[in-house]
């Protein structure tokens, strides 16, 4: 691990640009691969405050991280969201500012969010087709999903992306479906393997299926692998000369996934989360109450960065303490 002139690394040589905030645990939606029954309130809901919010990613910034997504749960629901947004904007450093949603309310709140210092956008998006899309949420919001992401590109938003997670039913048989979404959109679609968790043993062994189905798929139809981004994240995206946007795969699964790992996490308690599949964290909220705190909070990351492993056991399945994809951020 080491601290040099605004480069975080970790033991392993990797650099850590990027930073994934949880700033709520809380979910309205009732996806069968995470929440199925719904969230679930246990204890008090003390998540980050804004003031917290802005030191903390200060300190991160001054680390050389300049890269932040907000997360959740569902990040949106919260009532103090777009002051978040710009919080996290107002920091000398950061250049991107991204959320990841459900994309609930997203054609109406769009604006205020891009006003505020949203540069780009992550929307959940598991189905085109407006039945399935209602089985696997539990809402009925398919339509204004789409209208929302439609309304972001318009908007002009350096990057929107469309997350789907990978599942057995709706795999190969809705590709030709999203190829002709993107064909005029400018928008990424990436499908995220279904992952193990403390919760869903049963539903993952029921519906996983490999990112191979796709990487096959898009090779029989002269998809080619695009360039990676240093600050990007774990996904690999595919271009078509006949298409506007890209089509893309997460595979933790993959072997090396986790060796170009360059993000952190921090849940919306305000613990430093090394591995989403790890165990435990670095808790980091007492350094949060003041300005004057900065060069403890500092010092408190990069001593936590030696606890980062080389990578994730979810092939030994076992996917740490994470109960649920909702509880940090995904």
């Amino acid at each position: 691990m080491a601290y040099d002139a605004g480069h975080l690394t970790d033991d392993f040589g990797r650099r850590f640009r990027y930073l994934r905030l949880s700033v709520t645990e809380v979910c309205n939606f009732r996806c069968t691969y995470c929440l199925p029954d719904g969230w679930k309130r246990q204890g008090p809901l003390s998540f980050l405050t804004p003031d917290e919010i802005a030191r903390l990613v200060a300190g991160f910034a001054k680390l050389g991280l300049a890269k932040v997504r907000l997360t959740g749960g569902e990040p949106t629901v919260r009532r103090d969201f777009t002051d978040i947004v710009a919080r996290v904007a107002a920091n000398e450093g950061v250049e991107k500012v991204a959320v990841t949603t459900n994309g609930w309310n997203l054609h109406k709140r769009l604006c205020d969010w891009q006003a505020a210092g949203l540069t780009h956008l992550n929307v959940s998006l598991d189905s085109l087709d407006r039945d399935t899309f209602r089985d696997l949420t539990g809402h009925d919001r398919c339509d204004d999903v789409i209208r929302g992401i439609d309304d972001a590109v318009a908007a002009g938003f350096q990057a929107v992306k469309v997350n789907a997670v990978l599942l057995r039913e709706t795999a190969e048989a809705g590709f030709d479906d999203w190829a002709a979404f993107v064909r005029d959109r400018p928008v990424a679609v990436r499908f995220i393997e279904l992952m193990r968790t403390a919760d869903n043993a049963d539903y993952f062994a029921a519906h996983h299926v490999g990112g191979q189905v796709l990487r096959h798929w898009l090779d029989a139809r002269g998809w080619t692998p695009a360039h990676r981004p240093a600050d990007g994240g774990p996904a690999q995206e595919y271009v078509h000369p006949d298409h506007a946007g890209r089509l893309g795969l997460i595979a933790p699964y993959a072997p090396g996934f986790c060796d170009s790992c360059n993000r952190l996490r921090v849940s919306a308690r305000g613990q430093l989360r090394l591995c989403l599949f790890g165990q435990g964290g670095v808790v980091l909220r007492d350094l949060l109450q003041a300005d004057d705190q900065m060069p403890e909070l500092i010092a408190r990351i990069t001593s936590g960065m030696s606890g980062k492993q080389s990578g994730h056991q979810l092939a030994r399945s076992d996917p740490g303490d994470l109960a649920n994809l909702a509880a940090f951020g995904g």
